[in-house]
């Protein structure tokens, strides 16, 4: 069986990589990648694959945004930090939809399932996945968020923050007048409420607002380093990984 990764964190890619030859060394995987941008010009020209293991989140956007540029008829496995209840509403969407971190029994259970069904095409997949995260809210974007300080617990409109950065298991946001707030929520959540035309996420810590940004110039090693309107002592570099699909965001529709 061959098949790719969809993933953009290149720890959890290698992982995966790990677990999926643990579960069964006759699988072949043929490709990793880490953007829209990169599977969409895979699978154009190479789609002869037998199954996608895709996150939903990427680095460029949802990964739904794929099925709209690709006619893709090849079982997918989704991967994603979703809440758990939320998971259950996917399950009968898709080949099958494990939650992060991966477990291998689960991932075991899922490469079994797609054996039994892998003479079914799977089509439509964007318009059942699209509808889907309509009903659930999942794809209406939030305008504000709950904010905490202290014993208080208040909300920021999304407009006025601009950025937000993880300090190991904890998740802040910034205002554009500098006042640091703590969330409630982790990155990867608040990368599937907030809007991407307006979020970014740089780096695995950091997520900015594009309206904050005051400059970015060229950085050591392929990267780019941003320098926001408001000052801050968190990490500002654009991951290499991250780049192209950077400079897309920055570029617009």
């Amino acid at each position: 069986m061959k098949v790719i990764i969809i993933e953009d964190e290149i720890p959890a890619a290698k992982r995966f990589a790990k677990l999926i030859t643990n579960v069964d060394e006759s699988i072949e995987i043929v490709a990793r990648f880490d953007s829209i941008e990169s599977s969409v010009k895979y699978l154009q020209t190479q789609p002869i694959i037998d199954l996608i293991f895709m996150d939903i989140q990427l680095a460029d956007g949802l990964c739904f945004t794929i099925f709209e540029q690709v006619n893709i008829a090849t079982p997918v496995i989704f991967t994603t930090a979703f809440d758990k209840y939320t998971l259950k509403a996917f399950k009968v969407n898709s080949v099958d939809y494990l939650l992060k971190p991966i477990d291998e029994e689960e991932l075991s259970v899922a490469i079994e399932k797609y054996n039994q069904i892998h003479k079914k095409e799977i089509t439509n997949q964007f318009d059942k996945f699209s509808g889907l995260l309509n009903d659930l809210g999942v794809a209406k974007y939030k305008d504000r968020l709950i904010i905490k300080r202290g014993k208080q617990i208040s909300f920021i409109k999304t407009e006025d923050i601009a950025c937000f950065y993880a300090n190991g298991k904890l998740c802040y946001i910034v205002d554009n007048n500098n006042q640091k707030y703590l969330a409630e929520d982790n990155l990867s959540n608040l990368s599937m409420k907030l809007n991407p035309k307006n979020f970014y996420r740089i780096n695995r810590t950091m997520i900015i607002n594009i309206a904050a940004i005051k400059n970015t110039v060229i950085w050591l090693g392929g990267r780019l380093k941003v320098e926001l309107q408001i000052p801050t002592n968190e990490e500002t570099i654009v991951s290499r990984e991250r780049v192209g699909g950077f400079k897309e965001w920055l570029d617009g529709e």
